[in-house]
């Protein structure tokens, strides 16, 4: 069985993450994940499993209402689920139905957790605004995981009609910066701040968009519970205000990109974007 260096795991890492993941989950991900590549057998699927059976662990403690201890559980839930990524590029053990799995898991731990939050603080006050709570953390991360695939299909779409191959983002949040390369001839762009800035984020492997549903989760599940009960509906009232606009802010790109390249106008062309 081969040896993998550290550097090996570092080379797994995305080209642009979020913050979070930069600089609170990658440094402790990779190193779990070198003794893990280097030895075990365990898949990336067996630990997409792990990582949600942890995230059911951190929801029972939240419903408990111990939060400090849920806190941290969801952030070796989340690290876990970094790590599974890492060995599936590191020994290229990927598959579909791992994908699948991973998206699934995803969802599940944050409606879990979410509800074990709402369910720990009402029984525990009777306030009906932490059953809002837990509504609203479940329906803002599924609309953002319904819509992103969505706006890649169309994208997609609008790509395939006008016979174009361009380079993917690796996710929504990287729209906005792959859109503006494409748009402005490299003589000619502007040495504005945001420019440096995004450079700068590039330089440290952040993605331009600071607020995606990463940091959404760390805040409503990891900052906002080490805080204490106080500190749960208006971290998470923020964190979902600006997860929002985020997402409104990337439709409005998307309107943007649509309107500039055309869109199919059939229906039998809007069928295939949307089915």
């Amino acid at each position: 069985m081969r040896t993998y260096s550290l550097d090996d795991v570092f080379e797994t890492r995305k080209r642009r993450d979020s913050w979070w993941t930069v600089y609170f989950v990658d440094p402790v991900a990779c190193r779990v994940a070198l003794p893990i590549a280097n030895h075990t057998h365990l898949t990336p699927n067996a630990l997409t499993v792990i990582s949600l059976v942890l995230g059911a662990v951190s929801a029972t403690c939240f419903a408990l209402n111990h939060h400090v201890a849920g806190a941290v559980v969801f952030y070796l839930s989340f690290m876990i689920d970094c790590v599974d990524g890492k060995i599936a590029r590191l020994k290229g053990t990927g598959t579909p139905f791992g994908l699948w799995l991973d998206y699934v898991g995803d969802r599940v731990r944050v409606v879990l957790c979410a509800g074990g939050l709402a369910y720990g603080q009402y029984a525990l006050t009777s306030d009906v605004r932490y059953v809002v709570l837990g509504a609203a953390v479940a329906v803002l991360d599924l609309f953002r995981y319904v819509n992103a695939p969505q706006m890649k299909r169309v994208r997609e779409a609008v790509r395939e009609e006008r016979g174009e191959r361009e380079p993917e983002p690796e996710s929504d949040e990287d729209i906005d910066s792959l859109e503006r390369v494409a748009l402005v001839p490299r003589a000619r762009r502007p040495r504005s701040f945001p420019r440096r800035f995004n450079r700068f984020l590039a330089r440290h492997r952040v993605r331009s968009h600071l607020i995606s549903g990463i940091e959404f989760h760390a805040a409503v599940f990891v900052v906002a519970p080490l805080a204490g009960a106080w500190a749960l509906i208006p971290l998470a009232a923020v964190a979902g205000v600006l997860l929002l606009v985020n997402e409104v802010f990337l439709v409005y790109r998307l309107w943007r990109f649509t309107r500039r390249h055309g869109v199919p106008s059939s229906q039998e062309s809007r069928e295939h974007v949307l089915v």
